[in-house]
């Protein structure tokens, strides 16, 4: 799965061709256990092993960039090379 963004030892994912809705993947760098989360309404879909700092900092990061995650959703949806996403600092 490709990782679209990295910061605080989070990683942002998302597969290309997934499922409605529009959504990515988090999860602790080096760890596969992740939450899913919404694009469009922020909500925790499925919940991983992060915490709930670590969901807030990705919510924040999120919101910022809803846009760009929404531009990545479409190119993965047609199997295009997805973009880096600027990091939450």
């Amino acid at each position: 799965m490709p990782v679209i963004s990295i910061f605080f030892n989070l990683k942002i994912m998302m597969f290309w061709n997934d499922h409605a809705p529009p959504h990515f993947h988090a999860a602790y760098v080096g760890q596969d256990d992740d939450t899913i989360i919404d694009i469009r309404t922020l909500a925790v879909l499925a919940q991983g092993n992060l915490k709930r700092r670590a969901i807030e900092l990705i919510l924040d990061w999120a919101e910022l960039h809803r846009e760009d995650l929404l531009v990545n959703w479409e190119l993965a949806r047609q199997g295009k090379p997805l973009n880096s996403i600027e990091p939450l600092e």
